[in-house]
């Protein structure tokens, strides 16, 4: 019975991780990143939706995210004033 329990246990657990995995669209990402930078505080910001060729050409620390299937990046670069 315990077999059984655990069996059933581990089947849902790897459905809604399916779920979890879901690629996400690249301007709701983006909006889920811009919501956590506006929290903290920053003045001056650019988000920007690349291509993965073109992500690869910026600093990696400048990738904040990446979106449809990986094929594109969202890029952060602080603004100075």
């Amino acid at each position: 019975m315990k077999r059984f329990a655990l069996a059933i246990i581990c089947s849902a657990l790897a459905t809604s991780a399916s779920a979890f995995a879901a690629p996400k669209d690249c301007e709701e990402l983006k909006n889920e990143i811009e919501v956590k930078i506006q929290a903290n505080a920053v003045p001056s910001y650019t988000l920007e939706i690349v291509s993965k060729q073109e992500a690869d050409k910026h600093d990696i620390a400048m990738v904040v995210g990446t979106c449809d299937n990986g094929t594109k990046a969202i890029i952060y670069q602080k603004n100075d004033r």
